[in-house]
């Protein structure tokens, strides 16, 4: 059975990405602990990670470990930065649904 990840990452506060967030969700992927990781950007993080070039890279660090990268529409659009997200990478897209399905599917979650 493959093992998969999800993290929720919704806070807003920069130190908690760069120093704990970041460097699991990368490593889980970098280093085999998990074969699928899904990294959901939710809530406040939507606006750090739009406004910050440190935590962009951190992101994009993740993405080339082959993390997926998800954002909650409804958030980013509250905040106006849907059309950022995208430019990064980031399936933009209503999280409700997707997230009911990585429970109901078993996957292990995290949140932040």
């Amino acid at each position: 059975m493959d093992e998969k990840l999800v993290v929720v990452w919704s806070s807003g506060d920069r130190e908690v990405a760069l120093k704990m967030v970041f460097m699991y969700t990368r490593n889980a992927r970098k280093r085999g602990w998990f074969d699928d990781v899904t990294f959901v950007i939710w809530g406040p993080s939507a606006q750090l990670l739009a406004a910050d070039a440190e935590i962009q890279a951190g992101v994009a660090e993740m993405k080339n470990e082959g993390v997926r990268l998800e954002a909650c529409r409804a958030c980013a659009d509250g905040y106006g930065v849907s059309a950022d997200l995208e430019s990064l990478g980031v399936d933009v897209r209503y999280m409700g649904e997707p997230l009911t399905g990585y429970l109901k599917e078993g996957r292990r979650v995290l949140t932040f």
